[in-house]
């Protein structure tokens, strides 16, 4: 488990194929000799195993599903990937519940940067939208962010300066794809609630007779 705040910014330096899939080298800097074989890092938004590890460098064997699900497989060397550490028990919760289990990929439609504010609209898989709601939350590349505004089918966030500064959000451009992972708390409630669930679990009427809805 995650919480989408950014420990670091790493570097791809290797991606070769591998059993099942590739291996994706990254140098993480110091955190590497703090992350155990068999360690969860979430590397831009993707939950990964450590696999090796020397004084700077972290291996992943990142899966076929993996690599077709999300934008790692395309990543090249010199490419800079977001990291973060999986939460210890006690850790504060800054940001959301983020499990690194990503939903679809979104393209960049627009930055829009002002002196004001820095603004991203993305794109997600359409089916995508029922789990993005204006001021709630979801991970765009591993980032915790809220959701500014939604339009037909696309989203936008709006980034801080220190969301700028530590996150690989800043130099995204239009045509640029990013991992979305959606808001758990969201999708069990809708799951719960849709056609999915009818006759089980919560409904709308139950909802309504409790007042809740």
């Amino acid at each position: 488990m995650f919480t989408g705040i950014i420990e670091s910014i790493g570097t791809v330096t290797q991606q070769r194929p591998a059993r099942g899939g590739r291996a994706l080298v990254v140098d993480v800097g110091s955190i590497a000799a703090e992350c155990a074989l068999g360690a969860s890092v979430c590397i831009s938004g993707a939950c990964l195993t450590v696999s090796n590890s020397d004084d700077k460098t972290l291996t992943f064997d990142v899966i076929t599903e993996t690599l077709e699900r999300t934008t790692l497989g395309g990543k090249r060397v010199g490419d800079r990937v977001n990291i973060e550490r999986s939460l210890r028990v006690g850790d504060r919760l800054d940001g959301h519940f983020v499990q690194g289990h990503i939903d679809g990929v979104a393209t960049v439609e627009r930055a829009v940067s002002s002196s004001q504010e820095h603004v991203l609209w993305l794109r997600p898989n359409s089916s995508l939208m029922a789990y993005i709601i204006p001021k709630g939350s979801v991970a765009v590349d591993g980032v915790s962010l809220t959701i500014a505004e939604t339009q037909g089918l696309s989203f936008s966030v709006a980034l801080i300066p220190t969301t700028l500064d530590l996150t690989t959000l800043a130099k995204l451009n239009a045509g640029d794809r990013v991992n979305i992972e959606t808001d758990i708390l969201v999708r069990t409630v809708i799951h719960s609630l849709g056609p999915a669930g009818a006759g089980q679990g919560l409904q709308w009427d139950a909802l309504r007779e409790a007042g809740l809805a």
